[in-house]
C-alpha cells in the first residue's frame, strides 16, 4: 500500500519545475485552515476524479502535522536545487 509520503517526492519536482516549491510551503506552514478546505474539496471532488494521489494529498493536507512535515520537505528540497 503506498502511503501520502510516497508521493511527496514526486509532488516535489512538479511544484519544483512550476516554481512554485516555496510558496507551497509557506501556504503550508501559515494556512492550516485553508489546507483542511483544500482536503475537503479535494475528497468531494473524488466523486469527479478517483486518483490515488489526489487522495493522498488530501490525507496530508486534513492533517497538521503532516502538512507541516511536507511544508518542511519542500523547503529542505528547495534549498538543494540550483537558483
Amino acid at each position: 500500500m503506498t502511503t501520502p509520503r510516497d508521493y511527496w517526492p514526486r509532488w516535489a519536482e512538479t511544484l519544483r519545475r512550476y516554481q512554485l516549491s516555496r510558496i507551497a510551503a509557506s501556504l503550508l506552514e501559515a494556512g492550516s485552515p485553508l489546507a483542511l478546505v483544500g482536503a475537503q474539496a479535494l475528497y468531494f471532488g473524488r466523486g469527479f476524479f478517483n486518483s490515488e494521489q489526489l487522495t493522498a494529498l488530501a490525507a496530508t493536507l486534513e492533517e497538521e502535522q503532516e502538512a507541516r512535515a511536507f511544508a518542511s520537505f519542500l523547503m529542505e528540497e528547495a534549498s538543494q536545487w540550483p537558483q
